[in-house]
């Protein structure tokens, strides 16, 4: 009696009854989803640290789009992107209520003091996420949590 490979249970293979359907396959990926790598933490803290630096020439855009693609890869760089994003939209607006004023001269003086407030605020924060370290800018709202 010759026995048929086939026949024999195959160690880390369920064995299933005959005329039985086989098990449906592990789900993979959604079509057009790419399974996203993790980010090391020399690269978490340098675009930590992009999110809050980009906002002194390009306002809120540079925090947005590192918070977006991010978010769900890291969530130090999640941490540091919202709260740079809370930031610049505050400072967007403030920026906005300067060129209002300007009409009335005080608008320079507003817009300036914002800038510079920023250009502080920024780079301490910056330093601080490259640095590895948590960092909340003072009298700051959660806008987008």
């Amino acid at each position: 009696m010759t026995e048929n490979p086939q026949d024999q249970p195959v160690e880390g293979r369920q064995t299933q009854q005959p005329g039985q359907p086989p098990p449906p396959p592990a789900p993979g990926p959604v079509y057009g989803q790419q399974v996203q790598a993790p980010v090391s933490p020399s690269d978490a803290r340098m675009w930590a640290m992009f999110a809050h630096l980009g906002g002194i020439l390009f306002y809120f855009v540079p925090s947005l789009v590192i918070y977006l693609i991010y978010k769900d890869r890291d969530p130090f760089v999640r941490s540091h992107a919202l709260q740079a994003l809370n930031f610049q939209i505050i400072a967007t607006i403030a920026y906005a209520v300067s060129w209002v004023l300007t009409l009335v001269f005080i608008g320079v003086l507003t817009g300036l003091a914002t800038f510079i407030c920023v250009v502080v605020f920024s780079i301490i924060a910056g330093i601080a996420a490259n640095k590895g370290q948590e960092y909340t800018y003072p009298y700051i709202p959660q806008m987008v949590t």
